[in-house]
């Protein structure tokens, strides 16, 4: 490379299911790490039109539906054959909830609905496999958990973080694959309205007071967002070829 030239930028695709649920503070990550974002929009984007292997990382972000509904929602299997093809190649990929969920399916896991939610902020419990991973920068952190499903480790993976409503909150499959059940990315810091509007009547339905979380969100906000920015630069290193 000549001297001042720039340095090629990678690419990183995520595919977003409703508007609100972004990569939130990831984005900063990611451009900082040199990745040029591209947002594929279901609903909007033709999932089709995705080359499986082209982005540098694939991030499959979350959404209230289950992975099992492909009747109702026929972009999941859309999705599932995209992460197929890229999982049997090794592509660095990334699961936020219902991404997560995909992963793992694709990985011929089983997801299925654990009977209750699991929504508000609270800590995780790190697996000895998890303190060894990028996840211990969410040691001690309440995160956000926002789920009624839940996946079980693909084989071969690790498990990396539990809670008492959910055994299953992530796995690492090698340094490429990163799934997590909770939400390291929303931006609590600037509250958390577009999620409680958007999901008002998944909240009525579970009893939760909007009140809760919006506190909760205000008082663990600064630190969620600060380790979760760490734990994901620590594994976009991991990835790095």
């Amino acid at each position: 490379m000549a001297k001042g030239a720039p340095a090629t930028l990678k690419t990183a695709v995520a595919i977003r299911h409703v508007h609100f649920e972004d990569l939130g503070t990831f984005e900063t990550v990611l451009t900082a790490a040199g990745y040029r974002l591209h947002y594929y929009d279901v609903g909007l984007h033709e999932l089709w039109t995705l080359d499986p292997l082209l982005p540098d990382l694939l991030v499959v972000l979350g959404g209230p539906v289950g992975v099992y509904e492909t009747d109702a929602y026929p972009f999941l299997a859309d999705e599932k054959r995209i992460l197929e093809a890229r999982l049997a190649e090794g592509r660095p990929t990334l699961g936020i909830c219902l991404g997560a969920q995909l992963i793992a399916a694709a990985l011929g896991a089983d997801v299925a609905p654990t009977g209750r939610k699991e929504i508000g902020f609270s800590e995780l419990t790190l697996t000895d496999a998890g303190r060894a991973s990028p996840l211990r920068h969410l040691q001690g952190v309440a995160v956000l958990h926002w789920h009624g499903d839940a996946f079980q480790i693909p084989d071969g993976a690790a498990s990396l973080a539990t809670t008492p409503l959910c055994a299953t909150q992530g796995f690492a499959l090698g340094a490429h694959v990163l799934g997590l059940q909770f939400h390291p990315e929303v931006d609590a810091c600037a509250g958390i309205e577009r999620w409680l509007v958007g999901h008002a009547s998944e909240l009525a339905g579970a009893g939760i007071d909007p009140n809760v979380l919006r506190e909760d969100a205000a008082g663990f906000g600064p630190t969620l967002r600060d380790a979760a920015r760490r734990m994901l630069t620590e594994w976009l290193q991991g990835v790095r070829p």
